[in-house]
């Protein structure tokens, strides 16, 4: 795929760490010159109170082939997001592709809680930080998407339907919002000669979900002993190829308005994982989690 977005101009909201870096650094990959936005810098952390930086995303977006230019940016901050876009335009004048991931819930989610029980604050920071930015992002780069025919715009969410799993009303209230935003966006572009969906990754080994099931991306399998069904978990990367792929399509406008899985998109595009493995979490999910089987009794190597 390396060379196939040389000269587009892709921007990355919320590209510190997780998909958003493993995303950055597939477009980078591929040729693009990616803007890694978010808002820990190795100057000033965020209150996500991680070690991941924007520099470090940007390092690694060179490393792959690409070009990384890390610019902070708080998504709830209207001005930050002006700026970025007076920089990209003044750089380029337009942008590619606009993947919106930026996130930042994590610290005010309550899982398991009844929305009576929980804190007020914390379930409307979920929605601040989780939809508020996504709206705002749109409302300030989509004038450089449309500037010319083509553009690609991708929402990242979490799940490819609308089935509530009991994580709560704020949680599920921005997931399913964001995959609504894709679905308006596959309708709004088309008239712009862009193109809008949404997509999602399946089970998430990222830095933050490698330390809560207690391993490294080394020995990541002896997660099992805490979820036997970790073993299908991709890494960001593997999102990040499926938008690579996307971004490339020529004829990406058939999947407008739709939420694809990385999984889905793996059997559309045929590209691996980092290790070479091409995990299929959707299947999984229909086959063994589904049916209620244990995991440990199912080959997963069919599966991935």
């Amino acid at each position: 795929m390396t060379g196939q977005l040389a000269g587009k101009a892709a921007v990355v909201t919320g590209a510190t760490r997780g998909c958003g870096r493993g995303i950055a650094v597939e477009l980078g990959a591929a040729g693009a010159t990616v803007y890694v936005t978010g808002r820990t810098t190795r100057a000033s952390a965020s209150p996500m109170k991680r070690p991941e930086t924007i520099e470090d995303t940007a390092e690694l977006v060179d490393a792959a082939g690409g070009k990384g230019i890390p610019v902070r940016c708080d998504f709830t901050v209207v001005s930050d997001v002006d700026a970025l876009r007076d920089r990209i335009a003044a750089d380029h004048g337009h942008i590619d592709v606009l993947v919106d991931d930026v996130w930042g819930g994590d610290p005010f989610v309550e899982f398991g809680t009844p929305l009576w029980e929980s804190d007020l604050d914390k379930g409307l920071g979920v929605v601040h930080n989780g939809l508020d930015t996504h709206i705002i992002a749109l409302h300030r780069l989509l004038p450089l998407v449309v500037k010319q025919r083509g553009g690609l715009v991708i929402e990242v969410t979490d799940g490819d339907n609308d089935h509530y799993w009991g994580v709560g009303i704020p949680y599920y209230l921005v997931k399913a919002g964001v995959r609504a935003i894709g679905r308006v966006l596959g309708e709004d572009l088309k008239a712009h000669g862009a193109t809008g969906l949404s997509v999602t990754p399946g089970f998430l080994r990222s830095e933050m979900m490698l330390e809560v099931f207690g391993v490294t991306e080394e020995n990541w399998r002896e997660g099992v002993a805490k979820d036997p069904n970790y073993i299908m978990a991709e890494t960001p990367r593997y999102l990040g190829r499926a938008i690579a792929a996307l971004a490339a399509d020529p004829a990406v406008s058939r999947f407008a308005g739709k939420t694809m899985a990385s999984w889905t998109l793996m059997r559309e595009y045929g590209f691996t994982d980092v290790d070479g493995s091409q995990p299929d979490w959707g299947r999984w999910f229909d086959d063994v989690v589904a049916k209620g089987l244990d995991p440990k009794t199912v080959d997963a190597t069919n599966y991935r």
